[in-house]
């Protein structure tokens, strides 16, 4: 079975376009939709789910579910919902395509990540577990930018237009007022005066919607497709950290759950106290060593999994954030037991 994994943003060609063009085989896609961002956003991200969902099903003949990525900038989550995912298709027998091409990056390089951090978890499985990206033939936003700035010159002439119409007017009036006797006064007053209205309402209209463009045209000419940088939990930056698991054997992986679960220690001696307390084991210099030697193996020299901070004779010992990852991708429920 074909699984798609396809995170949705504001892109329809570039996620379904190749698997029709190349016949792929598809049975399954899981549509990922954003919950996060501006109502217009999240609603038009909404709609365009929706097309896809009825076209993979009416083009590929295949079946869709679609799930919610509760916060799009939420790197961890976003791993972790795609570690849960990608594992449970693979367990379900099925062979895994991730396609990275749209919604915003946190996601799809979470998506991404996950899927090469599985591959070397699950060796005999790599082979069922795919990435992949679609360029565009083409960017929408230069034309949109083009075709604005053309009807801004076409706003401007209708403008002028109006104010020639507009100067007009005004002289019938100036001559009517002369000669009553030519025309019927109150009725023609009448009538060019609502004439004055209507074409100051649409000189105002125009005017508006001509300084609106100019200035977005302006936006577009100084600063490209997009203003700013938004602040996220604090920061301006999202960390992507390389999160290249690697098999972790039973005791590492107590380690690991114990830094998860109780924060930082102050030394080495300090968390193999802990587990010891909590293995209900004997604290020897055996243990102790024991706890070290892991505790090696997962940190900037092995894994990569534990940070250590040097703090007088002792070391502060913490998860890593790939550590981080790694706990909370693999905490299912209550923590196994093992036979150490």
């Amino acid at each position: 079975m074909q699984t798609h994994v396809v995170p949705v943003g504001f892109d329809y060609d570039r996620v379904i376009a190749p698997l029709v063009r190349d016949q792929l085989g598809v049975d399954r896609v899981i549509l990922l939709e954003g919950a996060v961002g501006s109502e217009a956003n999240v609603q038009y991200s909404r709609n365009l789910t929706g097309k896809l969902e009825t076209d993979f099903q009416n083009l590929l003949g295949a079946t869709t579910e679609r799930v919610t990525v509760e916060d799009v900038y939420d790197y961890d989550a976003a791993f972790e919902q795609a570690y849960d995912l990608i594992n449970a298709e693979l367990d379900d027998g099925a062979e895994v395509w991730v396609n990275v091409s749209a919604m915003p990056r946190p996601v799809s390089f979470a998506f991404a990540t996950a899927a090469h951090s599985i591959t070397l978890e699950r060796q005999a499985d790599r082979d069922r577990i795919h990435t992949y990206y679609t360029a565009p033939e083409k960017y929408l936003e230069t034309e949109l930018a083009e075709e604005l700035r053309d009807s801004s010159d076409l706003l401007a002439e209708l403008r002028d237009y109006l104010d020639d119409r507009a100067a007009g007017v005004a002289a019938v009036d100036d001559g009517g007022s002369r000669d009553d006797t030519r025309h019927d006064s109150q009725g023609e007053n009448a009538r060019h005066a609502s004439n004055h209205r209507d074409i100051d309402d649409l000189r105002e209209r125009l005017d508006a919607h001509l300084e609106d463009a100019r200035d977005l045209l302006a936006e577009f000419d100084e600063r490209g497709t997009t203003i700013g940088a938004m602040e996220i939990d604090g920061s301006h930056i999202v960390e992507l950290p390389v999160a290249s698991f690697s098999n972790v054997k039973p005791f590492e992986e107590v380690i690991l759950f114990e830094l998860g679960e109780h924060g930082e220690f102050e030394s080495v001696s300090e968390l193999a106290q802990a587990l010891a307390d909590e293995l209900g084991e004997e604290y020897t210099d055996s243990f102790r060593s024991k706890v070290i030697y892991n505790v090696d193996r997962l940190g900037p020299g092995g894994k990569g999994y534990i940070e250590q901070e040097s703090h007088g004779k002792s070391y502060r010992t913490r998860l890593s954030r790939i550590g981080e990852l790694w706990v909370r991708a693999h905490t299912n429920g209550e923590r196994e037991s093992y036979d150490l």
